[in-house]
Parts: structure tokens; sequence; C-alpha cells
């Protein structure tokens, strides 16, 4: 069950530390490092053939390249296997994400002009994206929808998917339909390091694309660490944590059910931080009640005795400056006055505000992506967006007053560096005043 520390006690930073260094991708071993490398030389050198080798090995699937991509046939057989509900809620979720995406888009902004300069900026859409849905005992319709609606509303024309198939070398349905309705180009049955390879590489039968994200395993994670730089990557995320701040008017049954529903992803960080002694055993007592009503429950239980910690601090002002240095993928605001506690706030992937806002919202219909920032590093980064499928063009333009105005400023920072054709290439224009030169 989870731990109760207080404040005054420990050193909390030391106790969030060690959570954080025991899930930490990069913390890996230089055994698991050496093997993503292999598995990335050997798709750069072999492509397909090495694919489907792995395949076998990793995913027990036997499949040929041409058994790769998910044929049309096979994504219209999807539709049979899901329900009318579960397409009708795949298609809210996709309206909502629409509109959020569109609502944050990054705008064409207006001109700069100024005596002869102007300065125009051009917001255009990376051409291809690739993202990565992970199997293992779930289907994650909502990890479709949450990577590529953002890269559809940001104009990109290529959306590519790959995911590891089951041993039958099916993927599940609910996948697929997921992918026709978010709008995916192609789909591809290959999963793990083989699959990040593919993507930043190209095959005979897989196309490389400008950037590659989604969430994955410790190999997938070190893989878009190694490829970085051939392709585009999103982030390195590791576990799904959130932390909960909350005083002693939250609802305990509301706090145990959020920190189990994080508990379940095993692994998966949950953290509650409280002014209040009374909160924390109302939270663990309902802890217990409910874990036994979960089908995951020997699971959850124990990612809940290695992962989870209630913090008792001396006020609601510590409760916010431990968010902050924690910097949470999810954070949730239960408390009285949620609004004051909010504007304390720098560092969270997303915020969850209330009593009714559960990160099931964030995971599943709200709109805003649930690829976010873990382990602290909201501190420097933001969630998944539209905008990080759009690349920031610079047009400048200057006239032969406005150059003449500079010259002699170009001149000294390009001699400091010793650079003098950085100089020339200013003086030549205004030498000749605009006339080419003779033929000689």
């Amino acid at each position: 069950m989870m731990r109760i520390l207080k404040t005054w006690e420990c050193d909390a930073s030391l106790e969030i530390e060690k959570i954080k260094q025991g899930l930490d991708p990069l913390n890996s071993s230089s055994d698991i490092r050496t093997t993503v490398l292999k598995i990335i030389q050997d798709v750069k050198k072999n492509g397909d053939k090495a694919i489907a080798v792995y395949g076998k090995r990793f995913d027990k699937a036997l499949l040929s390249p041409e058994q790769f991509r998910v044929k049309e046939e096979e994504i219209e057989d999807a539709y049979k296997y899901v329900t009318g509900k579960f397409i009708k809620a795949i298609r809210l979720a996709i309206k909502n994400i629409q509109t959020y995406q569109n609502h944050i888009r990054i705008q064409n902004v207006k001109q700069l002009r100024s005596k002869g300069v102007i300065l125009d900026t051009l917001y255009t859409p990376i051409d291809s994206a690739g993202i990565y849905v992970p199997g293992g005992a779930a289907s994650y319709p909502s990890t479709v929808l949450m990577n590529a609606i953002p890269a559809q509303v940001a104009g990109v024309e290529k959306i590519v998917m790959v995911s590891p198939p089951k041993e039958d070398g099916n993927i599940p349905p609910e996948r697929l339909v997921a992918a026709k309705e978010a709008g995916v180009s192609e789909i591809y049955k290959i999963g793990g390091v083989q699959a990040i390879a593919a993507l930043a590489f190209g095959t005979k039968t897989i196309p490389r694309v400008d950037k590659i994200v989604g969430p994955g395993n410790v190999f997938v994670t070190l893989a878009k660490k190694e490829i970085f730089g051939y392709a585009g990557i999103d982030m390195l995320a590791g576990p799904s944590e959130v932390l909960i701040i909350a005083d002693n008017h939250a609802n305990p049954s509301y706090i145990a059910s959020d920190l189990l529903s994080q508990a379940e992803h095993t692994p998966g960080i949950s953290l509650l931080v409280t002014s209040s002694k009374l909160l924390a055993k109302q939270v663990v007592a309902e802890i217990t009640l409910q874990i036994k009503t979960l089908s995951r429950s020997a699971g959850t239980n124990e990612c809940l005795s290695k992962y989870g910690v209630i913090f008792i601090a001396k006020n609601m002002n510590e409760c916010i400056a431990l968010s902050n240095a924690i910097a949470p993928e999810h954070l949730q605001i239960m408390t009285q006055n949620p609004k004051s506690v909010l504007s304390g706030i720098k560092h969270a992937g997303a915020v969850f505000v209330g009593d009714y806002t559960p990160v099931a919202l964030g995971d599943y219909i709200a709109g805003p992506s649930h690829v976010l920032p873990t382990g602290g590093t909201a501190r420097f980064s933001s969630g998944l967006s539209a905008n990080d499928f759009i690349k920031r063009t610079s047009v400048i333009t200057y006239s032969q007053s406005a150059l003449r105005s500079v010259q002699q400023d170009v001149s000294e920072i390009s001699a400091s560096e010793g650079l003098d054709a950085h100089a020339k290439s200013v003086k030549i224009r205004l030498a000749t005043g605009g006339k080419k030169p003779s033929v000689r």
C-alpha cells in the first residue's frame, strides 16, 4: 500500500528522485542500449528482411514484407468487431480533439515593416508523420487519436501508423477503427525498435517519415532517442504519473480512484500532496476498499507499493512548491479554492481542476492530447499538439537603403568573428548599386 511521509521528517525531493530513477528509461542498462543499436543498424542495412525476423522473435508473428501493410478490407472488416457505441465515442473524441487543436493551432502573423525592411514568417506543416501505438494487454485506440488528430489538424499529408500485431498477425479492431476514423494514411503491423528504425530510415515497404511520435516501452523510447536527427521525435516519455493536491474539503473516494487509475498502468506513479493528516488516512482506507473491485488489482497494488506516496505538507503553499518541484505529467487540484492553487502552479503537463475532472477525461475525450511530458520534463516542455507538426520559416527582405543603414554594423560584427566575406557580401551590393559586371 502507499507510504505516508511527512515533509518535515523526510527529504521529499530525494524520495521523488528515487521513484523517478527506478522508472527512467534513460537509466537502462548498457545491454539494452546495445540491443537497440544493433536492431536499428540491422534495419538500416537489411530493411524489410530484418523487420520480419524481429517481428517473429519479439511479437511471435510470422509476417512477410508483403503482409506488413494493413489492407483496406482488413480495416473494413474491423468495423464488424466493434460496437456502435464505441464508434460514437471515438467520433466524439475526434470532434473534441479537432476543436481544441484548431483552437491552439499557430496562425500566420502580420509582417513587420520598418524603413525598407520586411520580416515575415511562414508556418508550414511537415510532409509526413509516423505514429507509434503500443501493443500489450490493452488496445489503446485513444493513443491513435491523440497522436493522429493533432497531425491531421496541422495539415500533415501522410500519417503512417505502426503498431505491433498479435501472434495471429492482426492488429486489434479498435486500433484499426480509430486509425480509419482519425484519417491515418497507412498502417503497418510492426512494433518495437524495428518499427522506429523503419520510420526513421524507410524500407522498400515502409516509408520514411519526417517526425515520429507516440509512447512505447523502454526499447521504443531508447530507439527514438537514437534515431533523432534522422527524423524528429515528440519526446522521451516515461511511465504515466499523477500528482494530486488536496485539502481537507476533498472527497477521499475520488482521490483514491484517481491514484488507482494511474497505478493500473503498471508502472504508473501516484502521488498525493495534502496538508490534512485525516485526509491521508481516509484515502488509504478508500484505496483498500476500491482496489478489491479492480480487474488488475494485484499489479495495481504492487505498483502503489513501489511508486505511490502520500506527502503530508505543512500548508498549501508547501503543497504547491512540492508540485512545482516535481513538475508532474498530470496534476489534479481538489481543494476548496482551486483557482488560488492554480495561480501558483508553474510546471505541469496538464492540470485537472475540481472534483468532477478526473485524468480519464484527458486520456480519452476532453480534447488536449494525452501525450504529455513525464519525469519532470514539464519544466521545459509541453504536451503534443498540432503545433509540433508545424515548422516556422523566417522570410527576410531588405531594400538597398535599408542594407546601407546597417552596413557598418554587419562589418563590425563579422570582423569580430574573422569572417570578412560576410562584410564583403554587403559591400559589393552597395558599391555596384545593383549593376551587373560587364562580361570580360
